[in-house]
């Protein structure tokens, strides 16, 4: 019987096997596949990254670092509007190389992290949970006082559990090329409906180019042109779901959602590495697998913390769908230096975000 059976090896569920047997938690983690295989996420991320990381990471997995972001209203080579500080604000990384990092961490502090384990079926029990999985050896069921689902938007977990959906999936594409940019803007064209498309180079690594829309539209297609007109021939090109809209509740009787599973993401970017890893201390410092009340108290510390960046960030995205002049009108007025902290929407109307408008006056 483990304490707790983790769904999911990404970076909230690394983050979680590994708070939680800091605790002394007795921790299985399972993932489908390989750690940090197939990427389906960018690797822009804000510099609270290393918050979360052990010694030795940024040397192992920065790429580039950047200091803001061109807007753009059309394609490449359009009138652009600049968004930055003088500093850093914003960090490139080997994505797949920051899961397999937050996996080692998770079992250097103990969790048993296995790789290779398909989750099949999640079972809750008056006293426990039943987590029926696929494996290398065949198939297996193991027992957990409770189970947390970080098994990404489409997560069987949360279906198994009776948790709702989330608001909104968006279908996002990235596509990759080995063209060195060291370059310190990234660039945004809010071009895609209800949606946008980026460009972000990666030093060394070459140039992440990406995109996210509405399913039913041709994203595939929308992905083409937009490289085509970067004049980008991309490689590697991979996608997945973007989950928007965190559900009523994240919890059940004996099993909780963390990160992607939970919609824990960022409305206006679709970014979820460190809204997922936030929710997963909130988890392991607040949930005790013998005692199903204290789920209640992980519901309210994430959403206490989280829930107004998530609502304003839901505003900024409506921004996206805004009449074009209006949408210039208001980037021409904003543009500048900036004090905005990419993670925290409420940073709009920080000292530091005044400061810098009023600067400009």
């Amino acid at each position: 019987m483990y304490d707790f059976v983790v769904v999911g090896a990404g970076p909230a569920g690394s983050r979680f096997a590994r708070r939680a047997a800091e605790e002394g938690y007795d921790v299985l983690a399972l993932e489908q596949g390989s750690v940090g295989e197939p990427l389906a996420c960018s690797g822009h991320v804000s510099t609270d990254i290393w918050e979360y990381t052990t010694d030795g990471a940024r040397e192992e997995l920065l790429q580039n670092e950047i200091t803001g972001a061109r807007f753009h209203l059309d394609g490449p080579g359009s009138e652009s509007h600049p968004f930055y500080r003088e500093e850093p604000i914003s960090n490139v990384i080997d994505r797949v190389g920051l899961d397999r990092h937050l996996a080692a961490a998770a079992r250097d502090a103990g969790a048993d992290l296995r790789e290779g384990h398909t989750v099949t079926a999640v079972i809750e029990e008056d006293d426990h949970v039943v987590v029926a999985a696929s494996t290398p050896d065949g198939s297996a069921q193991f027992r957990a006082r409770m189970v947390a689902g970080c098994d990404g938007p489409i997560s069987r977990t949360r279906r198994d559990l009776g948790i709702d959906e989330p608001d909104e999936l968006l279908h996002g594409v990235l596509g990759f090329t080995d063209e060195t940019d060291h370059g310190d803007r990234v660039d945004v064209h809010l071009t895609v409906p209800r949606f946008f498309a980026w460009r972000i180079p990666r030093g060394e690594a070459g140039v992440e180019y990406g995109l996210g829309a509405p399913p039913g539209r041709e994203v595939r297609g929308l992905f083409e042109e937009f490289t085509e007109g970067y004049g980008a021939d991309t490689e590697n090109v991979c996608s997945g779901m973007i989950p928007i809209g965190p559900p009523k509740r994240v919890t059940s009787d004996r099993g909780f959602l963390i990160g992607d599973a939970a919609a824990q993401t960022k409305p206006f970017t679709g970014g979820g590495i460190l809204y997922g890893m936030t929710a997963a201390d909130h988890a392991a410092e607040r949930i005790d697998p013998e005692d199903p009340t204290s789920l209640k108290a992980y519901e309210k510390a994430w959403r206490t913390d989280l829930s107004r960046e998530i609502r304003m960030g839901g505003w900024l995205r409506r921004a996206y769908s805004l009449p074009e002049p209006v949408q210039k009108a208001g980037l021409g007025a904003l543009s500048g230096e900036i004090g905005v902290h990419m993670d925290r929407p409420s940073s709009l109307f920080s000292r530091a975000q005044l400061k810098a408008l009023f600067s400009r006056s």
